[in-house]
């Protein structure tokens, strides 16, 4: 859950929200030697006087073609692998559809008979005391821990999008196509977020609560919720 003044990402909850945080603060150290070379040459042509030797010399030209391209390779390599591990869905323990709707999610676990449900925000005048503003629900998702998860996600009327940053997942939710993703809570805990396309008059009223449990947990929420 991210708080006030906060300048990092939440803490991730998922394999691929480790990597993408990883590659976060590779991506700004790649960022952070280009800014400083840049300033340093910046000051060095302001603080010495240019000679022939600097503005015709092949080295420094062949330099500052090779050094480029390493550094787009640099940041390419590690971007391709993720974007292909996002993409990669093996043999999910449990598949969950979501569908949205204006302004309120369904959830339908399609390896239970009967389990669907839908999920609303709830005011901020029922709101028990605890619980956070605009972002709590009445029915949350509920799922198995280390276990992998297949979601997919459609709309009913217009563009949606499901988003949990801390979990690394965000997949739009189109009208008449399903999309799918997949990703595996590496702790237990309540992960929120929230639509992240722009749906309409109520928008920013239909968050997501992700609940990640312990096995037996899951196996109980899901006989009490079928019955």
């Amino acid at each position: 859950m991210a708080n006030h003044s906060q300048f990092g990402f939440q803490d991730a909850s998922s394999p691929i929200m480790e990597e993408l945080v990883e590659f976060h603060d590779h991506a700004l150290m790649v960022a952070l030697a280009i800014c400083s070379l840049v300033l340093y040459l910046l000051a060095l042509m302001l603080m010495e006087k240019l000679s022939s030797n600097t503005v015709d010399a092949q080295e420094i030209e062949l330099i500052w073609t090779i050094l480029p391209a390493i550094v787009l390779i640099m940041l390419a390599l590690p971007s391709l692998q993720i974007l292909y591990m996002t993409d990669e869905i093996n043999e999910p323990d449990l598949t969950l559809k979501a569908i949205g709707h204006q302004w309120y999610w369904t959830y339908e676990y399609t390896d239970f008979k009967d389990l669907t449900f839908d999920s609303y925000m709830i005011p901020t005048t029922d709101l028990p005391p605890g619980h956070f503003r605009l972002l709590e629900v009445d029915h949350r998702v509920v799922i198995p821990m280390e276990s992998p998860i297949r979601i997919i996600v459609t709309a009913n009327d217009v563009l949606h999008a499901w988003a949990v940053p801390a979990l690394g997942v965000k997949t739009d939710a189109i009208p008449g196509r399903l999309n799918q993703t997949s990703f595996i809570t590496t702790r237990p805990g309540v992960f929120y977020g929230q639509c992240s396309e722009i749906c309409g008059a109520n928008h920013s009223y239909m968050p997501i609560v992700v609940e990640s449990t312990p096995l037996t947990h899951f196996e109980h929420w899901s006989s009490l919720m079928s019955s």
